[in-house]
């Protein structure tokens, strides 16, 4: 059987009409978890590794740790949820750093679960509530550039009744929020200024704000463009750099009380592909995420309006994507909301060979996946469709 969180062992013992209190006692043992912590002192691995044994659990390590040859080494912790418990209270009273690790993995022990767990964002007067069932993001360009030649700015002045007249077909079409950003972060384009962006998109959030009902959430790495955003309408910001162009934008949000949007990238949109190197894939977007996370709640955002974004396709080969794709439910560690973006994106036209407006059933496939790997939010270009996808993939994968 799989059991994906506790709540499922709960369900599954008490259905064979198990007694409650052996619920409680073997719900813990039906859960298996594998840990990695990188960068353990000698001291640190050899203490980890004896109390995990101890408890019947595990715990890989290199070889030289085992005749001290190295000074650190990366673990692999492996075991049940209940053999962690175990392992957790005598680590409380371990030296070399293991009580700090300890409630690290306190954390995840706790808090085990593949699925999204049920919280609540503030947008304004709009509150998301996730857990549930998938929230849709979609996407408007206003961008004479985009990549995926949707963009509704292509000339000197929007049409801002056609912009308003996409945003509430979206609404109608399932979308839960508006994505609206006003330069291109495609491969190797080229930055905007603060000014053309404002002017490319402060016009249309206003006329949007004052008709559609509906969350808006301001695509830009800029803080002024992001208070200008909010000033006009926008109640959520989303940092493709994860506030690595400008901690300024940390400050907006937190003194706006608006969510933000934390994404991994490497580098910049114009030079992301270029010398594409990680050490460990998943642990360097985590890590780079964590570090996203900190200087945000440093800010004074609040935990809760934090959403991390693994960043699909940038600074990522299509292995790399694809990676992340199978790996997905391991950003439910980090403990925020989690938005996936795949919608219409370079890798799936290179599997397929097919431009971007023939990416469709692409997309829907990995919406789909997304959702079933823990995704809160998807970001999408074809609002109808890719609702209708989440329905039935929440309907598989969420018991609600």
């Amino acid at each position: 059987m799989r059991i994906d969180s506790l709540d499922d062992a709960v369900s599954e013992i008490s259905g064979i009409g198990c007694d409650p209190a052996g619920v409680k006692i073997m719900a813990p043992k039906a859960l298996s978890l594998v840990i990695r912590v990188d960068g353990v002192s000698i001291p640190m691995a050899q203490i980890l590794k004896e109390e995990m044994l101890s408890a019947g659990a595990e715990v890989a390590r290199a070889k030289g740790a085992v005749n001290f040859s190295i000074d650190s080494t990366d673990v692999l912790m492996m075991g049940t949820v209940k053999q962690y418990q175990r392992v957790l209270k005598k680590l409380a009273v371990q030296p070399f750093g293991l009580k700090a690790l300890g409630l690290e993995i306190a954390d995840l022990v706790k808090d085990y679960s593949h699925r999204p767990q049920p919280r609540t964002i503030t947008c304004g007067k709009h509150t998301l509530r996730l857990g549930h069932r998938t929230q849709i993001m979609g996407v408007l360009n206003l961008t004479p550039d985009s990549f995926s030649g949707d963009g509704l700015a292509d000339t000197a002045t929007p049409d801002l009744d056609a912009i308003v007249r996409v945003a509430q077909a979206q609404v109608d079409a399932g979308a839960d929020i508006l994505d609206i950003g006003g330069e291109s972060t495609r491969p190797r384009s080229e930055p905007v200024t603060a000014e053309e962006e404002r002017r490319r998109v402060i016009p249309a959030i206003e006329a949007i704000a004052s008709s559609v009902d509906a969350p808006i959430s301001i695509d830009t790495y800029k803080a002024g463009v992001a208070k200008a955003a909010i000033d006009a309408g926008a109640t959520m910001i989303n940092d493709i750099s994860g506030l690595n162009s400008d901690q300024g934008l940390a400050k907006v949000a937190a003194e706006t009380g608006v969510p933000l949007v934390l994404m991994h990238m490497l580098k910049t949109p114009k030079t992301m592909q270029d010398g594409i190197e990680y050490r460990d894939l998943m642990g360097d977007i985590l890590d780079g995420l964590a570090r996203s996370i900190e200087l945000a709640e440093r800010a004074g955002v609040a935990s809760e309006q934090l959403i991390v974004d693994p960043g699909i396709g940038f600074g990522k080969t299509i292995e790399h994507n694809l990676e992340i794709m199978r790996r997905l439910s391991e950003l439910r560690s980090l403990g925020r909301a989690v938005l996936v973006g795949t919608s219409r994106k370079s890798f799936i036209g290179k599997i397929l060979d097919l431009p971007p407006e023939s990416r469709v059933e692409g997309t829907a496939a990995t919406v789909a996946l997304s959702i079933a790997g823990g995704a809160d939010i998807v970001r999408v270009h074809d609002v109808e469709q890719m609702s209708r996808v989440a329905k039935l993939a929440d309907a598989v994968t969420r018991r609600n």
